[in-house]
Protein backbone atom coordinates (compact mmCIF):
# COMPACT_ATOMS: atom_id res chain seq x y z
CA UNK A 1 0.00 0.00 0.00
CA UNK A 2 0.95 3.57 -0.42
CA UNK A 3 2.50 5.26 1.96
CA UNK A 4 1.07 8.66 2.22
CA UNK A 5 -2.17 6.83 1.24
CA UNK A 6 -1.85 4.67 4.44
CA UNK A 7 -1.38 7.00 7.03
CA UNK A 8 -3.66 9.27 5.38
CA UNK A 9 -6.45 6.89 5.60
CA UNK A 10 -5.35 5.82 8.94
CA UNK A 11 -6.19 10.01 10.05
CA UNK A 12 -9.16 9.85 7.85
CA UNK A 13 -10.72 6.53 10.23
CA UNK A 14 -8.99 7.03 13.58
CA UNK A 15 -10.21 9.35 16.23
CA UNK A 16 -8.47 12.64 16.81
CA UNK A 17 -7.50 13.50 20.24
CA UNK A 18 -9.91 16.29 20.17
CA UNK A 19 -13.39 15.29 19.48
CA UNK A 20 -13.97 18.96 17.72
CA UNK A 21 -11.97 17.84 14.94
CA UNK A 22 -14.31 14.52 14.81
CA UNK A 23 -16.95 16.81 14.50
CA UNK A 24 -15.41 19.00 11.83
CA UNK A 25 -14.66 16.48 10.16
CA UNK A 26 -18.21 14.77 9.64
CA UNK A 27 -19.81 18.28 9.13
CA UNK A 28 -17.26 18.59 6.08
CA UNK A 29 -17.96 15.52 4.29
CA UNK A 30 -21.82 15.55 5.15
CA UNK A 31 -21.00 19.25 3.17
CA UNK A 32 -19.85 17.80 0.08
CA UNK A 33 -22.17 14.93 0.19
CA UNK A 34 -25.59 16.86 -0.06
CA UNK A 35 -23.63 19.16 -2.51
CA UNK A 36 -23.47 16.38 -4.63
CA UNK A 37 -26.55 15.16 -4.05
CA UNK A 38 -27.99 18.49 -5.06
CA UNK A 39 -25.79 18.52 -7.84
CA UNK A 40 -27.09 15.07 -9.45
CA UNK A 41 -30.34 15.18 -8.64
CA UNK A 42 -31.29 18.91 -10.55
CA UNK A 43 -29.40 17.70 -13.17
CA UNK A 44 -31.34 14.43 -13.41
CA UNK A 45 -34.69 16.74 -12.99
CA UNK A 46 -33.54 18.58 -15.49
CA UNK A 47 -32.52 15.88 -17.39
CA UNK A 48 -36.00 14.65 -17.12
CA UNK A 49 -37.38 18.23 -17.97
CA UNK A 50 -35.34 18.27 -21.29
CA UNK A 51 -36.81 14.71 -22.19
CA UNK A 52 -40.21 15.61 -21.72
CA UNK A 53 -40.19 18.99 -23.89
CA UNK A 54 -38.19 17.04 -25.89
CA UNK A 55 -40.71 14.12 -26.43
CA UNK A 56 -43.82 16.54 -27.07
CA UNK A 57 -42.32 18.83 -29.56
CA UNK A 58 -41.55 15.63 -31.25
CA UNK A 59 -44.74 14.59 -31.71
CA UNK A 60 -45.61 17.63 -33.72
CA UNK A 61 -42.04 18.23 -35.36
CA UNK A 62 -41.02 15.78 -37.76
CA UNK A 63 -37.46 14.36 -38.14
CA UNK A 64 -37.09 16.68 -41.34
CA UNK A 65 -38.18 19.25 -42.66
CA UNK A 66 -37.76 20.23 -46.49
CA UNK A 67 -37.76 24.57 -46.85
CA UNK A 68 -36.75 26.96 -49.33
CA UNK A 69 -34.17 29.46 -48.13
CA UNK A 70 -35.15 32.40 -50.31
CA UNK A 71 -38.97 33.38 -50.06
CA UNK A 72 -41.92 31.22 -48.52
CA UNK A 73 -43.58 29.10 -50.60
CA UNK A 74 -42.02 27.01 -53.43
CA UNK A 75 -43.76 24.24 -55.76
CA UNK A 76 -43.99 20.85 -54.73
CA UNK A 77 -43.05 19.73 -58.32
CA UNK A 78 -39.49 21.28 -57.33
CA UNK A 79 -38.51 18.45 -55.09
CA UNK A 80 -38.14 14.83 -56.14
CA UNK A 81 -40.50 12.93 -54.32
CA UNK A 82 -39.76 9.28 -55.82
CA UNK A 83 -36.35 10.14 -55.15
CA UNK A 84 -36.98 10.87 -51.12
CA UNK A 85 -39.52 8.13 -50.81
CA UNK A 86 -36.72 6.13 -51.81
CA UNK A 87 -34.05 6.91 -49.04
CA UNK A 88 -33.54 3.80 -46.44
CA UNK A 89 -35.66 4.91 -43.30
CA UNK A 90 -37.97 7.40 -44.69
CA UNK A 91 -41.51 6.15 -44.07
CA UNK A 92 -43.69 8.94 -44.90
CA UNK A 93 -43.83 12.55 -46.96
CA UNK A 94 -45.77 15.08 -46.23
CA UNK A 95 -46.38 18.58 -48.04
CA UNK A 96 -47.31 21.40 -45.78
CA UNK A 97 -49.10 24.79 -46.32
CA UNK A 98 -48.75 27.46 -43.45
CA UNK A 99 -49.99 30.80 -43.24
CA UNK A 100 -51.94 32.92 -39.96
CA UNK A 101 -55.79 33.10 -39.71
CA UNK A 102 -58.76 34.37 -38.44
CA UNK A 103 -61.28 31.76 -36.95
CA UNK A 104 -65.05 32.50 -36.03
CA UNK A 105 -67.21 30.19 -34.22
CA UNK A 106 -70.10 31.58 -33.03
CA UNK A 107 -69.60 34.88 -31.37
CA UNK A 108 -65.78 34.02 -30.28
CA UNK A 109 -62.68 35.06 -32.67
CA UNK A 110 -58.87 34.14 -32.61
CA UNK A 111 -56.03 34.10 -34.78
CA UNK A 112 -54.46 30.98 -35.44
CA UNK A 113 -51.88 29.58 -37.51
CA UNK A 114 -53.45 26.68 -40.07
CA UNK A 115 -51.53 24.14 -41.13
CA UNK A 116 -52.56 22.44 -44.03
CA UNK A 117 -51.54 18.87 -44.75
CA UNK A 118 -51.54 16.37 -47.36
CA UNK A 119 -53.09 12.57 -46.69
CA UNK A 120 -49.91 11.08 -45.56
CA UNK A 121 -49.92 13.22 -42.49
CA UNK A 122 -52.67 10.84 -40.97
CA UNK A 123 -50.18 8.27 -41.42
CA UNK A 124 -47.28 7.11 -39.29
CA UNK A 125 -47.74 10.13 -37.22
CA UNK A 126 -47.32 10.27 -33.77
CA UNK A 127 -49.93 13.31 -32.89
CA UNK A 128 -52.94 10.78 -32.58
CA UNK A 129 -51.40 9.37 -29.31
CA UNK A 130 -52.30 13.45 -27.96
CA UNK A 131 -55.73 13.93 -28.98
CA UNK A 132 -57.40 14.29 -25.86
CA UNK A 133 -61.19 14.39 -27.44
CA UNK A 134 -62.24 13.53 -30.43
CA UNK A 135 -61.29 11.75 -34.18
CA UNK A 136 -58.20 12.07 -35.53
CA UNK A 137 -59.46 13.32 -39.27
CA UNK A 138 -58.74 15.99 -41.42
CA UNK A 139 -61.38 15.12 -44.73
CA UNK A 140 -63.92 12.58 -44.98
CA UNK A 141 -66.31 12.84 -48.17
CA UNK A 142 -66.20 16.34 -49.20
CA UNK A 143 -66.45 17.31 -45.67
CA UNK A 144 -63.56 19.06 -44.30
CA UNK A 145 -62.32 18.54 -41.17
CA UNK A 146 -60.21 20.48 -38.44
CA UNK A 147 -57.81 18.96 -35.61
CA UNK A 148 -57.46 22.20 -33.20
CA UNK A 149 -54.61 22.78 -30.35
CA UNK A 150 -56.29 22.80 -27.24
CA UNK A 151 -55.99 26.16 -26.49
CA UNK A 152 -57.21 27.25 -29.72
CA UNK A 153 -60.60 25.20 -29.06
CA UNK A 154 -61.00 26.71 -25.78
CA UNK A 155 -60.09 30.36 -26.60
CA UNK A 156 -63.29 29.64 -29.50
CA UNK A 157 -65.51 27.41 -27.14
CA UNK A 158 -65.49 24.50 -29.54
CA UNK A 159 -68.30 21.99 -28.93
CA UNK A 160 -67.00 18.58 -31.19
CA UNK A 161 -70.39 17.37 -30.80
CA UNK A 162 -71.86 20.53 -32.50
CA UNK A 163 -72.09 19.13 -36.07
CA UNK A 164 -73.91 21.66 -37.67
CA UNK A 165 -71.83 25.25 -36.35
CA UNK A 166 -68.62 25.57 -38.76
CA UNK A 167 -65.87 27.24 -37.85
CA UNK A 168 -65.49 30.21 -40.49
CA UNK A 169 -61.88 30.70 -41.59
CA UNK A 170 -60.58 33.70 -42.94
CA UNK A 171 -57.28 34.82 -44.46
CA UNK A 172 -56.33 37.78 -46.28
CA UNK A 173 -56.44 38.02 -51.08
CA UNK A 174 -53.29 37.27 -51.91
CA UNK A 175 -54.72 39.23 -55.59
CA UNK A 176 -57.43 42.12 -53.29
CA UNK A 177 -57.71 44.98 -55.14
CA UNK A 178 -60.18 46.93 -53.43
CA UNK A 179 -59.02 47.07 -49.55
CA UNK A 180 -61.76 49.39 -48.74
CA UNK A 181 -63.70 46.46 -49.47
CA UNK A 182 -63.89 43.96 -46.56
CA UNK A 183 -65.91 41.67 -47.73
CA UNK A 184 -64.05 41.13 -51.22
CA UNK A 185 -60.24 41.85 -49.30
CA UNK A 186 -60.40 38.13 -47.51
CA UNK A 187 -61.13 34.29 -48.58
CA UNK A 188 -62.87 32.80 -46.23
CA UNK A 189 -63.98 29.01 -45.95
CA UNK A 190 -65.88 26.59 -43.57
CA UNK A 191 -64.67 23.62 -41.11
CA UNK A 192 -65.91 21.53 -38.94
CA UNK A 193 -63.82 20.20 -35.64
CA UNK A 194 -63.03 17.02 -35.38
CA UNK A 195 -60.24 16.69 -32.69
CA UNK A 196 -58.38 18.57 -29.95
CA UNK A 197 -54.90 17.85 -29.20
CA UNK A 198 -52.39 18.94 -26.48
CA UNK A 199 -48.30 19.11 -27.23
CA UNK A 200 -47.06 22.03 -25.40
CA UNK A 201 -48.69 25.23 -24.84
CA UNK A 202 -47.23 27.43 -27.71
CA UNK A 203 -48.45 24.76 -30.39
CA UNK A 204 -51.95 24.00 -28.28
CA UNK A 205 -52.45 28.15 -28.54
CA UNK A 206 -51.20 28.31 -32.12
CA UNK A 207 -52.20 25.82 -34.57
CA UNK A 208 -54.63 23.99 -36.39
CA UNK A 209 -54.42 20.96 -38.82
CA UNK A 210 -56.62 21.27 -42.01
CA UNK A 211 -56.73 19.43 -45.45
CA UNK A 212 -54.08 20.73 -47.21
CA UNK A 213 -56.59 21.48 -50.36
CA UNK A 214 -58.71 23.19 -48.12
CA UNK A 215 -55.52 25.53 -47.30
CA UNK A 216 -54.52 25.99 -51.09
CA UNK A 217 -58.01 26.85 -51.77
CA UNK A 218 -58.05 30.27 -48.95
CA UNK A 219 -54.66 31.08 -50.31
CA UNK A 220 -55.32 31.00 -53.79
CA UNK A 221 -52.09 28.29 -54.13
CA UNK A 222 -52.33 26.10 -57.09
CA UNK A 223 -49.16 23.56 -56.19
CA UNK A 224 -47.41 25.47 -53.84
CA UNK A 225 -45.99 24.30 -50.05
CA UNK A 226 -44.21 25.94 -47.28
CA UNK A 227 -42.58 22.83 -46.62
CA UNK A 228 -42.04 19.47 -47.01
CA UNK A 229 -42.25 16.99 -43.34
CA UNK A 230 -40.52 13.60 -43.16
CA UNK A 231 -41.03 11.29 -41.24
CA UNK A 232 -38.51 8.41 -40.49
CA UNK A 233 -38.07 4.92 -38.63
CA UNK A 234 -37.01 5.08 -35.03
CA UNK A 235 -33.75 3.30 -36.23
CA UNK A 236 -32.88 5.39 -38.94
CA UNK A 237 -29.68 7.25 -39.35
CA UNK A 238 -30.99 10.85 -39.22
CA UNK A 239 -27.91 12.64 -39.91
CA UNK A 240 -27.20 10.09 -43.44
CA UNK A 241 -31.01 10.62 -44.16
CA UNK A 242 -30.38 14.08 -44.10
CA UNK A 243 -27.15 14.54 -45.68
CA UNK A 244 -28.61 12.12 -48.30
CA UNK A 245 -32.24 14.64 -48.29
CA UNK A 246 -29.61 17.88 -48.90
CA UNK A 247 -27.86 15.81 -52.26
CA UNK A 248 -31.34 15.58 -53.51
CA UNK A 249 -32.57 18.60 -53.15
CA UNK A 250 -29.41 20.68 -53.60
CA UNK A 251 -28.72 24.38 -52.18
CA UNK A 252 -32.16 26.34 -53.24
CA UNK A 253 -33.31 24.27 -50.06
CA UNK A 254 -32.68 23.74 -46.12
CA UNK A 255 -33.13 20.50 -44.71
CA UNK A 256 -33.93 21.11 -40.73
CA UNK A 257 -33.62 18.43 -38.47
CA UNK A 258 -35.82 18.47 -35.04
CA UNK A 259 -32.92 19.97 -33.06
CA UNK A 260 -32.32 23.16 -35.59
CA UNK A 261 -36.24 22.79 -36.03
CA UNK A 262 -36.49 24.29 -32.25
CA UNK A 263 -32.45 25.76 -31.56
CA UNK A 264 -33.39 28.47 -29.80
CA UNK A 265 -35.81 26.46 -27.53
CA UNK A 266 -32.66 23.91 -27.04
CA UNK A 267 -30.16 26.51 -26.52
CA UNK A 268 -31.98 28.07 -23.55
CA UNK A 269 -32.43 24.92 -21.92
CA UNK A 270 -28.87 23.80 -22.42
CA UNK A 271 -28.02 27.20 -20.63
CA UNK A 272 -30.47 27.35 -17.87
CA UNK A 273 -28.86 23.19 -16.80
CA UNK A 274 -25.03 24.91 -16.79
CA UNK A 275 -26.49 28.08 -14.85
CA UNK A 276 -28.28 25.79 -11.97
CA UNK A 277 -24.94 23.51 -12.58
CA UNK A 278 -22.46 26.65 -11.87
CA UNK A 279 -24.51 27.78 -9.10
CA UNK A 280 -24.62 24.75 -7.26
CA UNK A 281 -21.12 24.32 -7.51
CA UNK A 282 -20.46 27.75 -6.00
CA UNK A 283 -22.51 26.39 -3.15
CA UNK A 284 -20.73 23.45 -3.00
CA UNK A 285 -17.51 25.40 -2.91
CA UNK A 286 -18.66 27.28 0.17
CA UNK A 287 -19.60 23.96 1.95
CA UNK A 288 -15.72 22.62 1.21
CA UNK A 289 -14.43 25.68 3.56
CA UNK A 290 -15.34 23.48 6.07
CA UNK A 291 -12.42 21.04 4.47
CA UNK A 292 -9.94 23.77 4.54
CA UNK A 293 -10.78 23.96 8.70
CA UNK A 294 -10.99 20.03 9.03
CA UNK A 295 -6.98 19.69 7.45
CA UNK A 296 -5.85 22.60 9.40
CA UNK A 297 -7.31 21.48 12.99
CA UNK A 298 -5.89 18.05 11.38
CA UNK A 299 -2.63 19.46 11.16
CA UNK A 300 -2.53 21.14 14.66
CA UNK A 301 -3.54 17.69 16.19
CA UNK A 302 -0.83 15.82 14.12
CA UNK A 303 2.31 18.00 14.68
CA UNK A 304 3.79 15.32 16.78
CA UNK A 305 3.49 13.42 14.02
CA UNK A 306 5.49 15.37 11.58
CA UNK A 307 7.83 15.97 13.32
CA UNK A 308 8.49 12.25 13.70
CA UNK A 309 7.82 11.84 10.37
CA UNK A 310 10.47 14.51 9.25
CA UNK A 311 12.95 13.45 12.29
CA UNK A 312 13.10 9.73 10.67
CA UNK A 313 13.96 11.15 6.93
CA UNK A 314 10.41 11.92 5.59
CA UNK A 315 10.60 14.74 3.47
CA UNK A 316 8.56 17.76 3.40
CA UNK A 317 7.18 16.63 0.52
CA UNK A 318 6.30 13.21 1.03
CA UNK A 319 4.21 14.75 4.27
CA UNK A 320 2.54 17.61 2.35
CA UNK A 321 1.35 14.48 0.53
CA UNK A 322 -0.20 12.41 3.02
CA UNK A 323 -2.38 15.58 3.86
CA UNK A 324 -3.09 16.70 1.13
CA UNK A 325 -4.32 12.83 0.25
CA UNK A 326 -6.59 13.32 3.79
CA UNK A 327 -8.54 16.03 2.02
CA UNK A 328 -8.95 14.14 -1.01
CA UNK A 329 -10.51 11.34 0.98
CA UNK A 330 -12.80 13.87 2.71
CA UNK A 331 -14.02 15.21 -0.78
CA UNK A 332 -14.49 11.50 -2.57
CA UNK A 333 -16.15 10.08 0.71
CA UNK A 334 -18.34 13.01 0.49
CA UNK A 335 -18.79 12.57 -3.36
CA UNK A 336 -19.28 8.93 -3.17
CA UNK A 337 -21.94 8.99 -0.39
CA UNK A 338 -23.72 12.04 -2.38
CA UNK A 339 -23.71 10.29 -5.59
CA UNK A 340 -24.88 7.05 -3.92
CA UNK A 341 -27.75 8.63 -2.46
CA UNK A 342 -28.79 10.77 -5.49
CA UNK A 343 -29.04 7.65 -7.68
CA UNK A 344 -31.11 5.98 -5.12
CA UNK A 345 -33.82 9.21 -4.70
CA UNK A 346 -33.84 9.23 -8.50
CA UNK A 347 -34.34 5.83 -8.86
CA UNK A 348 -37.13 6.15 -6.04
CA UNK A 349 -38.94 9.07 -7.84
CA UNK A 350 -38.76 7.20 -11.61
CA UNK A 351 -40.03 4.37 -10.36
CA UNK A 352 -42.96 6.07 -8.02
CA UNK A 353 -42.89 9.04 -8.71
CA UNK A 354 -43.44 11.01 -5.03
CA UNK A 355 -42.68 14.24 -5.59
CA UNK A 356 -45.63 15.91 -7.45
CA UNK A 357 -45.75 18.90 -9.86
CA UNK A 358 -48.81 20.24 -7.85
CA UNK A 359 -51.71 19.25 -5.70
CA UNK A 360 -53.87 19.42 -9.25
CA UNK A 361 -51.99 16.51 -10.83
CA UNK A 362 -54.80 16.64 -13.56
CA UNK A 363 -53.12 19.91 -14.51
CA UNK A 364 -49.94 19.10 -16.14
CA UNK A 365 -48.92 16.55 -18.83
CA UNK A 366 -47.42 14.21 -15.95
CA UNK A 367 -48.47 14.63 -12.58
CA UNK A 368 -44.71 14.33 -10.89
CA UNK A 369 -41.11 15.64 -11.96
CA UNK A 370 -39.15 13.89 -14.56
CA UNK A 371 -36.52 12.17 -13.52
CA UNK A 372 -34.11 11.34 -16.49
CA UNK A 373 -30.52 10.32 -15.05
CA UNK A 374 -27.29 10.36 -17.42
CA UNK A 375 -23.59 8.95 -16.58
CA UNK A 376 -21.91 11.95 -18.21
CA UNK A 377 -23.81 13.88 -15.30
CA UNK A 378 -22.33 11.36 -12.69
CA UNK A 379 -18.94 11.78 -13.86
CA UNK A 380 -19.15 15.87 -14.54
CA UNK A 381 -20.44 16.43 -10.71
CA UNK A 382 -17.65 13.60 -9.60
CA UNK A 383 -14.68 15.25 -11.59
CA UNK A 384 -16.29 18.56 -10.16
CA UNK A 385 -15.90 17.26 -6.59
CA UNK A 386 -12.61 16.05 -6.71
CA UNK A 387 -11.17 19.42 -8.74
CA UNK A 388 -12.79 21.16 -5.63
CA UNK A 389 -11.58 19.17 -3.10
CA UNK A 390 -8.29 19.48 -4.30
CA UNK A 391 -8.48 23.29 -4.48
CA UNK A 392 -9.60 23.27 -0.72
CA UNK A 393 -6.88 21.11 0.83
CA UNK A 394 -4.13 22.47 -1.12
CA UNK A 395 -4.50 25.29 0.72
CA UNK A 396 -3.92 24.77 4.15
CA UNK A 397 -1.26 21.62 3.21
CA UNK A 398 1.07 24.41 1.70
CA UNK A 399 1.01 25.97 4.81
CA UNK A 400 3.16 22.86 5.73
CA UNK A 401 6.85 24.79 5.39
CA UNK A 402 10.24 23.02 5.50
CA UNK A 403 10.41 25.98 8.31
CA UNK A 404 7.24 25.10 9.93
CA UNK A 405 8.78 21.16 9.96
CA UNK A 406 11.62 22.47 11.77
CA UNK A 407 10.21 23.98 14.20
CA UNK A 408 7.93 21.34 14.97
CA UNK A 409 11.24 19.13 15.31
CA UNK A 410 12.58 21.33 17.65
CA UNK A 411 9.69 21.85 19.97
CA UNK A 412 9.45 17.88 19.84
CA UNK A 413 12.82 17.33 20.76
CA UNK A 414 12.90 19.71 23.66
CA UNK A 415 9.71 18.03 24.83
CA UNK A 416 11.32 14.41 24.98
Amino acid sequence: MNFPFYIARRYFISKKSHNIINIISGISVAGVTMGTLALIVVLSVFNGFEDLVKSLFNTFNPDLIIAVKDGKTFNADQIPREKIEQIPGVISYTEVVEENALLKYKTEQYIVTIKGVSEDFIYMNPLDTMIVDGEFLTKQGNINYAIMGYLVAYHLGINLNDFITPVNVFVPRRTKKRLTDIEHSFNSGQLLPSAVFSVQQEIDSKYIIVPIEFARQLLEYNNEVTGIELRLQTDADIKAVQERVREIVGERFTVKNRLQQQELLYKIMKSEKWAIFFILTFILIIATFNVVGSLSMLILDKKKDIAILFSMGASAKLIKRIFLIEGLLISVTGAIVGLIVGYILCAIQIKFGLIKLGSDASAFIIPYYPVEMKMLDFIAVFLTVLLIGLASAWYPVKQISRKYLHKRVTDFTKNQ
